[in-house]
């Protein structure tokens, strides 16, 4: 498991979309939009997440007009969608929002996750994601998929930085 002394080091939260801020189901209408569930307390720990200083980002191989929406509400700080190599999209990444791999946190849920994954300082997998993962991630949530795993990520972040408490001040008036 990580040390406290790799939680001081993240600068940048990283997320893959579909499996792990959503459940992974996938619908249209009947128009052909996308229909995805975000966890409204995930998109609000983000908010926090950037509150306390940090970078968030989004990367995903999707380009669903939900998942912009979600990035826009949530107040992330870049996303790349349509990513052919996730690899080279996290490479890409740190370099624009100057951070070093090493300052990174990425969370994803199955195989193409896995690259940059075990190229991040902290890699997170949720629970129920695919039983591989576990080659990159020594830390999987108690939540699954779309069900708080970024509530997850932020509170132990912030805990483990010390600055849940400061975070939280404003609401415990």
């Amino acid at each position: 498991m990580h040390s406290t002394a790799d939680f001081q080091k993240i600068k940048l939260l990283i997320f893959d979309i579909d499996g792990t801020l959503t459940d992974g189901s996938y619908s249209c209408s009947a128009d052909g939009k996308s229909i995805k569930f975000f966890n409204i307390h995930d998109q609000h720990w983000l908010k926090l997440a950037i509150r306390a200083g940090l970078k968030t980002a989004l990367l995903s191989a999707r380009n669903d007009e939900i998942n912009r929406i979600f990035a826009s509400d949530s107040m992330i700080s870049k996303c790349v969608f349509s990513a052919k190599n996730k690899l080279d999209s996290f490479n890409e990444l740190c370099a624009e929002m100057e951070v070093s791999p090493e300052e990174c946190l990425y969370a994803g849920d199955d195989v193409v996750d896995l690259p940059p994954m075990k190229r991040a300082g902290i890699a997170v997998t949720p629970a129920d994601a695919v039983a591989v993962m576990d080659e990159a991630s020594p830390w999987r949530t108690a939540a699954a998929g779309g069900k708080g795993v970024a509530y997850e990520i932020v509170y132990r972040v912030l805990s483990e930085q010390g600055t849940l408490d400061q975070v939280l001040e404003r609401y415990r008036q």
